[in-house]
């Protein structure tokens, strides 16, 4: 499948609740975290409202939350403020990321496989120059599954990022938690709409090393 328009995810925060939106980190996140996988200066790059972000920013990181999406920022800062938590959300375009350099680690929760094969490619070349030298890009996302969302395979992972730059360090199972959209993902799951449901994923760890 083509890349979604970006257009399409700001429509998801105006229109509804985006099943994506579970109103907690990704508990895949949090172990990842616990695991000391994230470290230094960090980007929850397609933060959406920022739950990863927000638990990052309450942990004493240094992180900073970005998407594409307006609306999602909107949301994320408006709960990092009824929180009381201090945090920095941005706009960005995860391929061409301008703005953003100089992080010791990348968060991709649920990103990367939203790319079609050839923008998978370029979001790997993209991160280069977004992560330090020795840096990390850790990425969870949906592998093939009974339910909704885009999906990737490990194959999708290791070719993106065996392209210079990058050394695959681990890739792994995982899981990814969503909520029930419809009536129809809720027959087929046997969760009631609304409800959350742990997915099939993968967890990539990327090292940035001096290849490109």
């Amino acid at each position: 499948m083509p890349t979604p328009a970006p257009s399409r995810f700001q429509d998801a925060y105006l229109t509804g609740e985006p099943p994506w939106i579970i109103g907690e980190p990704q508990p895949a996140v949090v172990a990842a975290e616990a695991e000391g996988l994230l470290h230094g200066r960090v980007l929850d790059l397609g933060c959406g409202a920022g739950e990863n972000t927000l638990l990052l920013a309450a942990r004493g990181y240094d992180v900073v939350g970005a998407d594409s999406a307006p609306a999602a920022l909107d949301r994320a800062r408006a709960i990092a403020a009824a929180r009381g938590v201090a945090a920095t959300f941005v706009e960005a375009d995860a391929l061409h990321p301008s703005n953003l350099r100089g992080f010791d680690t990348v968060l991709d929760s649920a990103l990367f496989h939203i790319f079609d094969v050839d923008d998978q490619g370029r979001y790997a070349d993209a991160l280069r120059d977004v992560v330090i030298h020795g840096g990390r890009v850790v990425v969870l996302g949906l592998a093939p599954g009974p339910a909704f969302g885009p999906e990737v395979s490990d194959d999708d992972l290791r070719r993106a990022f065996s392209r210079p730059g990058w050394t695959l360090e681990d890739l792994r199972e995982s899981t990814y938690r969503g909520r029930v959209p419809d009536e129809e993902q809720a027959e087929l799951l046997r969760v009631p709409v609304g409800g959350h449901v742990d997915l099939p994923a993968w967890l990539a760890i990327a090292r940035r090393d001096s290849s490109g």
